[in-house]
């Protein structure tokens, strides 16, 4: 089921700096962002597991996205192993969780695929580190801040995270994470408004992801 490795997907994670965190019921929406944001330069795209179609629309968009042959899609917002299932079943190529989930941790073994949970504490990543998950999701970033990540580091330095929650597109914000040492930032509400959803091309968002993009570029040079 799974066409990119673990390797291959934490490659693709840091060498975009960003992974943008969205949802929508309208298909033919997610189709359009995941156009723009590819075009941007994007190639790791978190779909979120909220509203009561999200699955229906997932696996609409994953054969979708199969036009793309270094996209990598995945679901995030997963609590159970049900819901787990599902979406890899439908070809997320990754499950993200808001909290560390061990029997999800479980499940991923049972098909080699690629775990990302939530943790807020150096105690829940040192326990994922060691259930053999590649990247953490620090979470909710806005509440743990730069200096958790910098703090994680110094004691965990070969770990690799990717703060999600409040991370927003500006010099100040990004250069504060990249510099305390995350892998990648994941993106959601401050990079998508409901402005951007206006029209036949999403040109705006388009560009905002690009500058986004050249933003950590900068900064991680």
């Amino acid at each position: 089921m799974s066409r990119f490795s673990k390797e291959e997907i934490v490659v693709a994670m840091e060498e975009t700096g960003m992974i943008p965190v969205f949802n929508h019921t309208d298909i033919s929406i997610a189709k359009k962002v995941l156009d723009a944001s590819y075009e941007a330069g994007i190639r790791v795209f978190e779909f979120t597991n909220r509203g009561a179609n999200a699955l229906a629309v997932f696996a609409e968009l994953n054969k979708y996205a199969e036009q793309y042959k270094d996209l990598v899609l995945g679901i995030g917002t997963i609590f159970d192993t049900a819901s787990a299932k599902a979406f890899y079943e439908a070809g997320a190529q990754f499950i993200v969780s808001p909290a560390l989930i061990p029997k999800i941790v479980e499940y991923t073994k049972t098909n080699n695929s690629m775990y990302i949970p939530g943790c807020g504490s150096v105690t829940e990543v040192y326990t994922a580190t060691q259930l053999g998950c590649k990247v953490i999701k620090v979470f909710p970033g806005n509440v743990l801040g730069p200096a958790f990540v910098k703090a994680t580091k110094a004691v965990l330095p070969q770990i690799k995270l990717m703060p999600t929650g409040g991370v927003a597109p500006t010099q100040e914000n990004l250069s504060a994470w990249f510099n305390a040492g995350v892998c990648c930032v994941g993106m959601g509400s401050q990079l998508f408004k409901a402005s951007d959803f206006e029209g036949d091309t999403f040109t705006g968002l388009t560009n905002k992801i690009q500058d986004t993009l050249m933003l950590i570029k900068t900064i991680r040079n």
